[in-house]
């Protein structure tokens, strides 16, 4: 397949043009030869180094992923960017980014997988950002524990990057935003939310979680990440017939 038409392929499925306002992430492909041919494409959250190597081991002509290289303004293509440059362009390895886009996508999103994952019913958008709602809240179809909740997204107690166990025994009304959304915890005290699941914590929302009496689950940037583009890959060679591979390169964080 030609790039070009995998990069209108792309745009298309995850609607890039309408979060350009919104979002600093130069979504869409930010490097690539678009006469080039693609006859694999490997998927992975972040744009880095390892990810370039082993994409290239795995024989990819395409990277997808969620972290690109250009975030909202000029950048000199010096030091680790003239690197990661120089690897992609060696491969020769193409570079595609959705950021926002992938967040809050309906059905191939970050946040729409965990909220599948939770059993979510009567599910709205949520978390406001930018005048945009980028992740979705919804309600359990029977109440759970903490432990339960946690135990449907692979996580325990102790595997979260952070938890904050301050709400109520029983829970059923669930709000979640990937990756690093602490402060969107306010939106879900407003909102009555029992269980706010994130990426990160933040130190500044510690008491007012304890004091609103809702729980608070960092799962990991990464990790409440990585479903996006494992979902897009599964589109892809569904729609596409085209190989695909997820790189794993978890940071712990």
């Amino acid at each position: 397949m030609i790039l070009k038409d995998l990069d209108v392929y792309f745009t298309g499925l995850l609607d890039i043009p309408s979060y350009t306002r919104i979002d600093a992430s130069l979504n869409g492909l930010q490097v690539g030869d678009l006469q080039a041919e693609v006859g694999k494409a490997a998927f992975a959250v972040d744009a880095c180094q390892e990810t370039f190597r082993r994409a290239r081991q795995a024989g990819a002509d395409l990277l997808f992923v969620h972290h690109g290289l250009f975030w909202g303004k000029p950048a000199a293509v010096t030091g680790a960017l003239y690197e990661r440059i120089r690897l992609l362009m060696e491969g020769p390895l193409a570079l595609y980014a959705a950021h926002l886009p992938l967040d809050l996508h309906a059905e191939l999103g970050n946040n729409a997988a965990l909220v599948r994952r939770m059993g979510l019913e009567g599910v709205e958008p949520f978390g406001s950002y930018n005048g945009v709602k980028i992740g979705f809240k919804g309600i359990l179809p029977e109440p759970l524990s903490l432990d339960q909740a946690l135990d449907r997204l692979g996580l325990t107690r102790e595997t979260c990057l952070s938890l904050l166990p301050f709400g109520k025994d029983s829970i059923s009304r669930v709000a979640v935003v990937s990756g690093g959304a602490a402060n969107e915890v306010y939106q879900a005290l407003d909102e009555e939310i029992d269980l706010y699941i994130t990426g990160e914590v933040s130190h500044q929302i510690y008491h007012h979680c304890l004091e609103g009496r809702i729980h608070f689950a960092a799962g990991g940037h990464y990790l409440t990440e990585t479903c996006g583009v494992r979902e897009v890959a599964r589109r892809v060679t569904r729609d596409l017939g085209l190989e695909t591979e997820f790189i794993d390169v978890p940071t712990g964080l």
